[in-house]
């Protein structure tokens, strides 16, 4: 088992998705149990467009990039300059920067599809030769680590710089390796997040899978039906030293039974879970609340809910948030985090929102309300295509 590690200081964090920019936006969602899903209205006008619900931020195609920045236009980056204009996250990144330098700060997102939307376009709209419109041309935006790359500029950083991409657990890993290059003394600090935007890859491919819900997902439900698929950005700044709110551990695994099927008894799942809590020095009895992957497809949740059912003590409060953001893919890891951040501030453990009755697999430990208490730990699971996955605990520190 992994050892100990020194908790980060979560210094500052940020999310928007379909339920609103910032974290007031997202609090008041998860206290009123108010989805932001809505009928499908992203992309070819009728005939063309999937019979589905999508959590859809509303205002990105309004955004306009600072002309230093207009190089990196694209739909994807503007949600992620959207995203980290709120809840004055740009100004804690400065304020960083000036106590360690720009060089002494990483980079570090997560994506599924970076800006492959604008790639798509592109290729809607070649020349007679073959080539991309002038227009569209740019190579950094057409390019896996557009995002990280696009982040650093709009921060002003100079330090390491990473895209990861796997899959739906992309921005939850991001965690782990911030706390391997602070820990290693190859930085300071470091701005981790995830950005994913919808697009035409993301819609028609899930839909190929036979994944995709024409209803509004119903995360744990005895008759759920697949997923609703979303957007958002979400950030989070880390620092060596104590705080507030803090990154106490994380587990990584890769089960690999299959390239969209979880392992049936949750092998890498429970992997990621025990590493997690070997690093952060915890129990499953010290976690409070559960901010599960719960997707609501058929396999993804029966894994998932018999994990906790059998690790967990009934007295733990557990809940899947796909229902309100819709499952926002690479940038799903980062968006949790943030709910259980939230968690720990304001003591809101969030309900399950569209479910209604829980399949025989689920524990009590899982809520379709929401409620309120003393919550100290909190434990966000992230699972991706191909057994990857993440388990990140975050508590409250001493000077909470």
């Amino acid at each position: 088992m992994p050892q100990r590690i020194p908790p980060l200081r979560v210094s500052a964090y940020t999310a928007t998705s379909a339920v609103g920019t910032g974290k007031a936006a997202l609090s008041a969602a998860l206290e009123h149990s108010t989805s932001g899903l809505r009928p499908n209205d992203f992309g070819t006008p009728v005939g063309g467009r999937l019979d589905t619900w999508i959590g859809r931020v509303e205002g990105v195609e309004d955004v306009v990039l600072p002309p230093a920045l207009a190089a990196w236009d694209c739909r994807n980056h503007r949600l992620a300059w959207l995203g980290l204009q709120a809840d004055g996250f740009m100004a804690a990144v400065a304020a960083a920067r000036a106590r360690y330098g720009a060089a002494r700060i990483a980079v570090i997102v997560g994506t599924s599809t970076s800006s492959i939307g604008e790639t798509e376009d592109a290729y809607a709209q070649l020349n007679a030769d073959g080539t991309f419109p002038l227009a569209m041309s740019s190579a950094a935006v057409h390019t896996p680590h557009s995002l990280g790359m696009f982040v650093q500029a709009a921060l002003d950083l100079e330090g390491p710089n990473e895209t990861l991409s796997t899959a739906c657990s992309s921005s939850a890993k991001v965690f782990a390796s911030a706390e391997r290059l602070i820990r290693l003394g190859l930085v300071d600090a470091a701005v981790v997040g995830g950005v994913d935007t919808l697009c035409g890859s993301v819609l028609f491919g899930f839909n190929s899978l036979e994944l995709v819900a024409p209803t509004p997902c119903r995360p744990f439900d005895a008759e759920r039906n697949g997923i609703s698929l979303g957007e958002a950005a979400g950030f989070a700044l880390l620092e060596r030293g104590t705080g507030p709110l803090e990154l106490l551990g994380y587990g990584e695994a890769s089960d690999a039974h299959h390239m969209s099927t979880p392992h049936p008894e949750g092998l890498g799942a429970e992997h990621a879970l025990d590493d997690a809590l070997a690093r952060a020095g915890l129990q499953t009895a010290d976690i409070d609340y559960i901010n599960m992957h719960g997707t609501a497809s058929t396999k993804n949740d029966e894994v998932e809910a018999g994990l906790v059912a059998r690790r967990f003590p009934a007295s733990t409060r557990a809940s899947s948030t796909k229902g309100f953001t819709g499952h926002t893919l690479g940038a799903a890891g980062v968006v949790e985090a943030v709910i259980s951040l939230l968690a720990l501030e304001t003591g809101l453990m969030p309900g399950t929102v569209n479910s209604g009755t829980l399949d025989a697999v689920c524990g009590p430990q899982i809520q379709l309300k929401p409620s309120q208490g003393d919550v100290k730990h909190v434990l966000s699971n992230s699972f991706g295509f191909g057994g990857n996955n993440c388990a990140l605990i975050f508590g409250k520190g001493a000077a909470a």
